[in-house]
Formats: structure tokens, C-alpha cells, sequence
């Protein structure tokens, strides 16, 4: 028989915790869906997460996963749970922008390959949320539709490119979303809004159907309210694991956890410039994990990542401006583009080849030099932002005692080398900065060592209280 269950109860369940009522019979997806819908249309004026919501072919969906459960015929953890996908994946008869003007009207005839996975799942499609316009930038602010507002302080960014999905978790507008990230775009906007994303492995995670930034860079990946959720919506997206590698699985997540664990603790490159707060907290979050897993912190070496990264990014810039050019956007179209994106595409115009080739080159010396750590240890420990969420419309920004540098820079230093090398990465909560902003821990793995990676962020996220924490907007 249903309960009576307030939105706000329905809204921030689990999934774990949604399934196992729906298995009971005590809600149905109907009264998950209405609440998500309840909470986009009295919250989403302010936060600016959708760009299309598809209201009424989710109930559809929510009554057809009905009839399903109650004929006992479940699919899975997500049958009849409400998601939302970032608006650069294709989505059959749903427009898809890609946050541009020149996309605008683009209605794609078929799905990405994980929206049908999704879907397949027994997943129910809320809608498609805003970015970053063609996902290149880091904090969602779109000239075109609007900024994305941090739910934990509106007149803050949620980060990018994937804001729009990391505010709809964080709200409860839905219980999980999916995001694209190249440079850090899952898992800034985690960070920034207090829950946790991960970037699979380069290749886990098919990116057929996703319009690209950097096809040799993008990957896709869960965004959700805790690691539990994250695992089980990466097992429905997932693609093949390399013979001997476990895949996760969100049932065994602590039976699995290793035991004696190795932290890697990179002094050179993640800890050389950080603001106070986020020091402090992140430091601690690195104690409290040691102490939870009985892990031992040494100190590992990663001497030439701030060069590296630099000179690999230009392959990052290449590859953009070729698919902009190769599909007659730019430079026939540039007036189209925000002043930002137009910006980076007339940069990477002038890029010569000998850097592209040199970019390439270091590309393949950053993954060797992670590659090189990963023998030492389990997992290396970073921030996943240098500072707090900056104020919408802020460009620049100096930390104490440093010169000042741009926001853009700031925000893609600590995740864009785990993109270049293609390593999994998982930005999970670790505090609040006395101004109530959150703050994001960054675990990085080994390659296609995502179920130890998760099983590591889920046994210090039981030690801390901030998955509880939800922004206070009424």
C-alpha cells in the first residue's frame, strides 16, 4: 500500500532508497516524478538547470515503469527513478542544443548511445539541462539561455560545463543527471554544488550520439547525490572492462573495499596554490580517509604535470576547432557564438602544427608519469577545485599572497590532467567554507579501477554528514 511522503522526503531519497520503496509498493515512479516536476517548476526560475523539461512524457513513462514493477517486471536499481541529461547528448524527438543558439532548433532522430542505455534501465527522461555553450567553458554561463545559479548561493556559479545537471541533483529536481567532461566538467561542477561526480575512464563510457568538444578528451559520467547512486547509474552506462578488471557493483561496494590502502599525496601540482578554506578542508578530508581505511599517505611524485598539461591542452584546442570547422559553424557562423567559445575558436585558429604535435607528444608523457605513481599506489588525493564557487560575471581572481589569474584557469588546474591522461576521477564533498559554499575531495585512480576507486569514496563519505546537507531553497 502507498505512504503519504512529503516532496522534500521524495525528492532526496536515495536511489537505493526510491528502488526499495518502489519494490514495496509504498510510493510508485508517479509520486517520484510528480515531486521532481513539483520542484523544477517552483525552484528552476531561480536556479536556471532545464533548458526543455518534459513533463508530460515523463508521467507517461512513470505510469508505463507502474505497471511494469507491479507485473514484476523490474529492470533494475533505475526503473521508474527521474533523471535528466545534460543538453549535449541526443536525445530522439527532444531538441538538443548543446547550449547554443546554432543548434538551436536541432531535434535528433535517434538516441545517444547512454540515453538508450538509460532508458533500457527503466530510467525516466525529465528533461535536458543547461551548459556551457558546446561545453566549452567551465562555468555554465550561457549567453544564449541564461547562467546556471549555484543552489547553495545564487548569485554563484554551479560550474561547468555540465551546471545544469549538477544544480538539478543538488536541488532534488531529480535524482541523478549525466555530464560530459574534457577538462573537468563533471566534476567542477560537483564540487561546486556539493555532490558527487566521476569521470570514468577514457573509452568506459561510450560517447556515440554526444556532440563533441574534444572527441580524444570527452568523456561521459554520472553525476548523483552519493557514491552509491554514482555506481549504480555508471553500471548501467558502462561498456566493456578490460579481462581481469572488476566491474562495480553498488551491492558489493563495501564487501570489496580493499585493505590496506596506499594514498598518494601529490605535493608539486594540487597542493602548490589553493585557497585557505579549501586547504584546510581538503587536508582534513585526507586525515579522516586515512584513519577510516587504515591507509598509509606518502608523498608521490609528479614533477612536470603543470607543463605537461599545458602543452597537451592545445591538442584539446585542435581537436575543438576541427569539429566546429568541419561542420561549417565556425568561422561561417562565429556571430552566433557567446564572446567566450567565439574566443577560444579564433585562438585555436592560429595554432601551428609542430604544437599540436608537441601537445601530442606530451600527452603521452602525462599518462606514462600517472602510470608511473599508480604502481606505487591506490589512489592519489587532490582538491577538485582550488577555490570555493566564484560569483556569476567574475573573471578573474588572487588568492592570498599570488598574483592574479583567471577563473577559467583556476577551475580546470586540478581536474584537467586526469582528462589529458584519461585516468578515473571522482569529485565527492568534503565541507563547507564559512561562507556555506561546498567544497569537492578529487580521488584519482588507476585506470579501469573504478569499482576500487568508488569503494574508497563511499568508505570516507560514511564518515562525514555532508551527504545529508541539501541547499535551503523553498
Amino acid at each position: 500500500m502507498a505512504e503519504e511522503h512529503s516532496e522534500v522526503e521524495l525528492a532526496f531519497l536515495s536511489i537505493g532508497e526510491a528502488g526499495r520503496l518502489l519494490r514495496r509498493r509504498q510510493i510508485s515512479p508517479v509520486d517520484l516524478v510528480a515531486a521532481s516536476l513539483a520542484r523544477i517548476e517552483r525552484l528552476d526560475s531561480r536556479v536556471n538547470a532545464f533548458l526543455t523539461v518534459r513533463a508530460d512524457s515523463a508521467m507517461q513513462q512513470a505510469r508505463a515503469a507502474e505497471r511494469e514493477l507491479r507485473r514484476g517486471q523490474a529492470k533494475g536499481p533505475l526503473h521508474g527513478i527521474p533523471i535528466a541529461l545534460k543538453d549535449n547528448f541526443y536525445t530522439r524527438g527532444i531538441r538538443t542544443t548543446a547550449g547554443s543558439t546554432i543548434l538551436g532548433d536541432f531535434v535528433p532522430k535517434e538516441d545517444s548511445e547512454v540515453a538508450a542505455r538509460l532508458a533500457a534501465a527503466g530510467a525516466i527522461l525529465l528533461g535536458k539541462t543547461n551548459m556551457h555553450e558546446f561545453a566549452y567553458g567551465i562555468t555554465s554561463e550561457n549567453p544564449h539561455y541564461g547562467p546556471v545559479h549555484n543552489p547553495w548561493a545564487l548569485d554563484r556559479i554551479s560550474g561547468g560545463s555540465s551546471g545544469g545537471s549538477a544544480a538539478a541533483v543538488a536541488t532534488g529536481m531529480c535524482f541523478a543527471s549525466l555530464g560530459t567532461d574534457t577538462g573537468g566538467s563533471i566534476r567542477v561542477p560537483a564540487s561546486l554544488c556539493g555532490i558527487v561526480g566521476l569521470k570514468p575512464t577514457y573509452g568506459l563510457v561510450s560517447v556515440a550520439g554526444t556532440i563533441p568538444l574534444a572527441p580524444g578528451f570527452d568523456h561521459a559520467g554520472p553525476i548523483a547525490r552519493g557514491v552509491t547512486d554514482t555506481c549504480i547509474v555508471l553500471e548501467a552506462i558502462a561498456g566493456k572492462y578490460p579481462r581481469g578488471s572488476p566491474r562495480p557493483d553498488h551491492r558489493a561496494l563495501r564487501k570489496n573495499r580493499p585493505g590496506r590502502i596506499r594514498i598518494g599525496w601529490p605535493q608539486e601540482y594540487y597542493f602548490e596554490r589553493l585557497e585557505g578554506d579549501v586547504r584546510r578542508l581538503v587536508e582534513r578530508a585526507v586525515q579522516t580517509m586515512a584513519r577510516a581505511l587504515n591507509a598509509r599517505v606518502a608523498e608521490v611524485p609528479l614533477n612536470h604535470l603543470a607543463e605537461l598539461a599545458d602543452g597537451a591542452t592545445n591538442v584539446i584546442v585542435a581537436e575543438a576547432n576541427y569539429y566546429h570547422e568541419s561542420r561549417g559553424y565556425f568561422p561561417a557562423r562565429a556571430a552566433e557564438y557567446g564572446d567566450d567559445v567565439r574566443g577560444h575558436l579564433e585562438w585555436g585558429a592560429k595554432l601551428r602544427a609542430v604544437d599540436y604535435m608537441r601537445g601530442l607528444e606530451q600527452k603521452r608523457e602525462l599518462e606514462a608519469e600517472f602510470d608511473a605513481v599508480f604502481e606505487r599506489v591506490d589512489v592519489i588525493v587532490a582538491p577538485a577545485t582550488p577555490i570555493a564557487a566564484p560569483r556569476i560575471g567574475e573573471t578573474a581572481i588572487r588568492m592570498a599572497g599570488e598574483r592574479e589569474t583567471t577563473v577559467r584557469t583556476e577551475l580546470l588546474r586540478m581536474t584537467r590532467p586526469a582528462n589529458i591522461s584519461g585516468h578515473p576521477a571522482i569529485s565527492i564533498p568534503c565541507g563547507f567554507t564559512p561562507a556555506e559554499l561546498p567544497v569537492g575531495l578529487q580521488l584519482i585512480g588507476a585506470k579501469w579501477s573504478e569499482a576500487k576507486l568508488l569503494a574508497i569514496a563511499l568508505a570516507y563519505q560514511e564518515t562525514t554528514e555532508w551527504r545529508g546537507r541539501h541547499p535551503a531553497l523553498n
